[in-house]
């Protein structure tokens, strides 16, 4: 078992631009409402939970030379993780902007991030990127990566667990080439059923085995306040996350369970209760209205103490 886990993240590090509606929201119209910014990004937002669970991080990521990479430097800076991203001075620094209602539920999302597929390829193929992974324990990504970048990273990781974020479900199948390398995918329902290659009205079963056709031995699907899916070598099955008290945000809730799950996997839990502590990261990072939520040791107990325990899937 790891005490102090040392991963290695390669992936997005933005701005995240939150739009929310401050009534009922109406397509074609202009709607009254607020707009935040912050620093996010998957492998970053859920190194900040990882990292509030006892793991040392490192990220290595892509920015421009504008005064928002200044802002995400900072954040990677005050998060606590070792920042090893490279500054491309005549590019734009990627961004995110989100759409949400009132209740906090996305609309639409806008994500401007050109860089990452024109640099990431090139990024991984440096031979300090073979250096870092070779000290990590485990390596964490996100479909940000193009496909030609994740297959590169795979291969220098070679005896080490791989985790993965989806991103979308446009960006998840660049995930297919390199399925039976992972160890566990963190991916949302629209997420599974496009790279199981299924329709929405998919079961739970349907899922599952769509997943494994298509290479996968291990995963997480969310489902927003549904019951959420994990399988592994030892089944399937699924957790009803509680309710919140309230909703500030659901952005950025995925990411964090990711993180303090994989933290937790890294302790030596097995998926099953590693998810719980998941899912009681994601609780507390909706019921936040900050961008990082506060995972005090009475916080976090609190939260997991309200998640329950795994049901089998048949």
């Amino acid at each position: 078992m790891l005490k102090s886990a040392r991963i290695l993240a390669i992936g997005g590090a933005h701005i995240d631009r939150r739009g929310q509606v401050a009534g009922p929201y109406v397509p074609a119209a202009s709607n009254p409402g607020t707009m935040r910014e912050d620093v996010g990004g998957g492998v970053f937002n859920a190194l900040r939970s990882a990292v509030r669970r006892g793991v040392c991080a490192s990220l290595l990521s892509v920015r421009g030379g504008d005064a928002a990479a200044d802002t995400v430097s900072r954040a990677i800076a005050a998060a606590g993780i070792a920042d090893l991203s490279a500054v491309f001075l005549d590019r734009t620094t990627p961004s995110y902007t989100a759409l949400i209602d009132r209740e906090g539920e996305l609309i639409v999302g806008f994500a401007d991030m050109a860089l990452y597929d024109l640099a990431f390829p090139k990024q991984v193929r440096r031979s300090k990127v073979r250096e870092v992974v070779a000290a990590a324990d485990a390596v964490f990504c996100d479909a940000n990566l193009p496909t030609a970048a994740l297959e590169r990273l795979v291969a220098l990781a070679a005896g080490k667990p791989v985790f993965a974020i989806a991103i979308s479900p446009a960006k998840i199948v660049r995930l297919r080439p390199v399925l039976g390398n992972l160890a566990v995918v963190f991916m949302n329902r629209r997420e599974a059923v496009a790279l199981a290659g299924l329709d929405g009205a998919a079961s739970q079963h349907d899922i599952v085995d769509g997943l494994k056709r298509a290479g996968l031995g291990s995963a997480v699907v969310t489902a927003g306040g549904a019951a959420m899916l994990g399988f592994d070598e030892a089944g399937a099955f699924s957790i009803l996350p509680p309710t919140p008290r309230r909703i500030a945000d659901v952005t950025g809730a995925g990411d964090a369970l990711a993180g303090a799950t994989v933290a937790a996997l890294l302790r030596g839990m097995p998926l099953r209760a590693a998810l719980r502590e998941g899912i009681a990261a994601a609780t507390l990072a909706i019921e936040s209205a900050d961008a990082v939520p506060d995972f005090t040791a009475a916080g976090f107990a609190e939260a997991l103490a309200l998640v329950p325990d795994a049901q089998e899937v048949a």
